[in-house]
């Protein structure tokens, strides 16, 4: 019979796995979205002056899925150190890390843009959290106050970077662009093969070494009680920071808000706030809200958020796989619309299958959406059934 610790210890995870399952489903409606809205990823759904308020909501809310997963990759670790010596702690996140930038290269960027030649890498999410779990394991070692403080000063600090003037070509150009102010950008690795970046590494790191602090919070040191307080009134007082300084439009966003044409969008105007690289007052905004949510649904359990667990048991599987069934999808979509075999190849996109004008209009985008997450919820919950009966060593790499 489990022990009441055992037991509190599995709702602590189940709090955790439920918030990171809702993520994982919302950022799938991102990725449908670059690849079945007939705009796609041409076009720019935050933009004031040709966005419309559901396709920004569409982008928005997919907002809070990079935070939240690097923050919870830092708490994941933490507790991946209960179990283990701080050595052990270091080598696995180093070895980790650099598996999961293998991923993001090699077998991701892959499923991006279909191009066997690799004549473009996309760096995203799992590559700044492979790096930042890499660097995460050089530190951890250190006091927990010492990857507090160095959590801190990124988090809060980064966005002075904003008034700096940074190289615009050459080596230390693209230094700066794949550590501190990535915001789509090119990088030429010679011959006709170049690397798109999207995340800076060091303002992500930061909120890693930040989850990492906060992973303290599950451990038996904190009492339920004082646990949810924490994370509630942190939460709380991150968006009253966000509101704040967004007010006064002057520090924490390189985009500042004004007025628009209507007070529709002039809403929509204040909210849009800067995902690449994290400024401040997105973290504000997004780890903020995830917060509270821990806070709040720590002793909810339901039909619902029982599902939620299955996808968040299984967030590598299933990352890596929704991508392979998002452009399985597309390629199929690409034939029934009539295109040939002389359109795989398009001027205007490095990813193959993905003609510009190709897609849905945003009803067929969410249709599109929740038949990706219906499918993947079987083999998600194939593969968190085996987690839970095997224990091999390459599991935990998944």
């Amino acid at each position: 019979m489990a022990t009441d610790a055992q037991l509190l210890v599995k709702k602590r995870i189940s709090s955790i796995d439920i918030l990171r399952g809702a993520i994982m489903l919302i950022m799938a409606l991102d990725h449908v979205r670059d690849f079945f809205h007939h705009v796609g990823p041409n076009s720019d759904p935050t933009d004031m002056a040709t966005t419309t308020p559901i396709l920004f909501f569409t982008r928005w809310i997919t907002h809070f899925c990079a935070p939240t997963f690097v923050f919870l990759s830092g708490v994941s670790a933490h507790l991946a150190g209960i179990k283990r010596t701080k050595s052990e702690l270091s080598a696995f996140l180093i070895k980790r890390g650099l598996w999961l930038v293998f991923v993001e290269v090699v077998i991701l960027t892959f499923a991006f843009s279909l191009n066997p030649f690799y004549n473009v890498f996309i760096l995203q999410v799992l590559w700044a959290i492979g790096l930042s779990m890499i660097l995460l394991g050089l530190v951890v070692r250190a006091p927990l106050t010492v990857i507090a403080v160095l959590g801190g000063l990124i988090f809060f600090c980064h966005d002075i970077l904003d008034y700096v003037t940074f190289p615009k070509s050459g080596v230390a150009a693209n230094l700066d662009n794949l550590f501190l102010v990535a915001r789509g950008s090119v990088i030429p690795l010679g011959g006709n093969r170049f690397a798109f970046d999207l995340y800076a590494i060091i303002p992500w790191t930061g909120v890693m070494f930040l989850g990492y602090v906060f992973g303290k919070l599950y451990t038996p040191a904190f009492t339920q009680q004082k646990r949810k307080k924490i994370l509630l009134y942190t939460g709380i007082g991150a968006l009253a920071l966000f509101l704040v300084l967004r007010i006064i439009n002057k520090y924490g966003d390189p985009n500042p808000w004004a007025i628009q044409r209507d007070g529709v969008y002039t809403v929509l105007s204040f909210f849009n706030v800067s995902k690449y690289p994290p400024s401040l007052l997105y973290s504000f905004m997004t780890i903020g809200t995830s917060l509270v949510i821990l806070s709040l649904i720590e002793n909810v359990q339901n039909k619902f958020t029982n599902i939620l667990i299955i996808y968040g048991n299984v967030p590598f599987f299933y990352y890596v796989l929704h991508f392979y069934l998002i452009r399985s999808l597309d390629v199929i979509l690409f034939f029934a619309s009539g295109y040939h075999t002389d359109q795989i190849l398009s001027k205007d996109s490095p990813f193959l299958f993905k003609p510009a004008d190709m897609g849905f209009n945003l009803g067929g985008v969410y249709l599109v959406w929740l038949l990706v997450i219906v499918i993947l919820y079987f083999p998600c919950r194939w593969f968190s059934k085996y987690k839970k009966t095997h224990h091999q060593w390459w599991l935990s790499y998944l």
